[in-house]
């Protein structure tokens, strides 16, 4: 196998993951924000299903708008239904939401006309139809109003209560087990013995990241450099979820011991193992059946990063949606060399500035792929690709918008 491969390659290795049928089940709609549709949702009426006012007025005749008054009869509060009809120089004073009178065809806005003796006298036309709600206007019957694969938002939601929908199949959100791995990493709480420890976030920020993509999550903690440690989590974690997530040994030190695991002890098939990206080249994915394991490297910085760029289409492809990465054109402040034959993802910082994106470095640390505080703030990374020529000060760049990461 390729050791280390091109980027554009291992997306589309990922990309042709077919994972087995997605489990669906029942959401009650106050439940459902943030859920895939697992069906499409078609309207079983029209909407309105009767021309209907839109606004406060009086429902007339197009043509009586040339009497010089006419008759007010009846009034059409909203909720009801009235029998009487508008018939030549007559009307009926019509409220927002009240079906149209019969015989009408047009409603008056209340500060159009003048009113004297039960009588109205328009003071400005309108044309015919105005402010009436067509039939079907919102929706007509058997039209697919939510596609199967949607991710369920605010409009999403008012749209199934309209219809009456109080409950709905989604897909199953895929469950990520997530672990730390290292002899020298300590947990929250455990006690720092030696100098050498330290304290582990990646377990934490990339379960973040997987919550806020609308997984389950298991949270598996530190595990030790070991063999046997090792092997034991992540079949359990296999057992009882869907992706497994690791960081730290899947390089070639002599305690790197995750890709043994995968490779020698769970026999899993590896899709890759080394991808021409910085940070984060020795990124492995492997498949056990029908689920996924995804070993990052051990450094904060990129161990996020590649969860950002791994994990989390996985995720997406998992539910079922077309969700993808905030990626957006940004116009950046500096030159910006390619320094080596990667692609590279740098940590800016980003602001919408006179219509566009514009990004900048200010206060963004040089050094190692450890320093996770760079994605604080207003952060994004810049895409530089292996192919790509180096950056102008001013041109228009690829950027990933953390912030909008869902």
């Amino acid at each position: 196998m390729k050791k280390f491969i091109d980027y554009d390659e291992s997306l589309t290795i990922l990309s042709n993951i077919e994972f087995k049928v997605k489990n669906k089940e029942k959401s009650f709609l106050t439940n459902s924000l943030g859920k895939i549709v697992a069906e499409d949702i078609i309207a079983n009426d029209n909407s309105p299903i009767l021309p209907t006012s839109g606004m406060d007025g009086y429902a007339i005749r197009f043509e009586d708008q040339e009497k010089e008054f006419i008759e007010i009869i009846d009034k059409n509060p909203a909720g009801t239904v009235i029998e009487s009809e508008v018939t030549n120089g007559t009307t009926i004073k019509t409220f927002t939401g009240s079906l149209m009178p019969k015989g009408s065809d047009t409603l008056i806005p209340i500060e159009n006309v003048e009113v004297k003796d039960n009588k109205i006298y328009i003071t400005q036309k309108v044309a015919k139809g105005f402010a009436v709600r067509a039939i079907g206007e919102n929706y007509k019957q058997g039209e697919v109003l939510i596609k199967k694969g949607t991710l369920i938002g605010f409009a999403e939601i008012g749209v199934l209560a309209s219809l009456n929908i109080s409950q709905i199949y989604v897909y199953s959100a895929p469950i990520v087990s997530i672990a730390s791995t290292g002899s020298e990493i300590l947990d929250i709480g455990e006690e720092q013995t030696n100098n050498s420890q330290i304290r582990s976030s990646n377990h934490f920020t990339i379960e973040a990241l997987a919550k806020k993509a609308g997984a389950k999550t298991i949270q598996m903690g530190t595990v030790k450099d070991d063999m046997d440690s090792i092997t034991e989590m992540m079949t359990n974690a296999l057992e009882h979820s869907d992706i497994v997530v690791t960081t730290g040994g899947v390089s070639k030190g002599d305690y790197d011991f995750v890709q043994d695991v995968v490779k020698d002890r769970l026999k899993a098939e590896v899709l890759f193992h080394g991808v021409k990206v910085k940070p984060g080249g020795p990124i492995l994915i492997a498949k056990k059946e029908n689920k996924l394991i995804v070993s990052l490297p051990g450094f904060a910085y990129s161990s996020t990063v590649c969860a950002i760029i791994y994990l989390l289409p996985m995720i997406y492809k998992f539910m079922g949606t077309k969700r993808e990465l905030p990626i957006v054109k940004a116009r950046i402040d500096r030159d910006f060399p390619l320094l080596m034959k990667k692609t590279i993802f740098t940590a800016c910082n980003v602001k919408y500035i006179e219509g566009e994106y514009k990004i900048d470095f200010d206060g963004k640390k040089q050094g190692t792929s450890a320093i996770l505080t760079n994605m604080l703030e207003n952060p994004a990374l810049l895409i530089q690709k292996e192919d790509s020529q180096d950056i102008k000060a001013n041109d228009l760049v690829d950027i990933i918008l953390l912030n909008e990461l869902k």
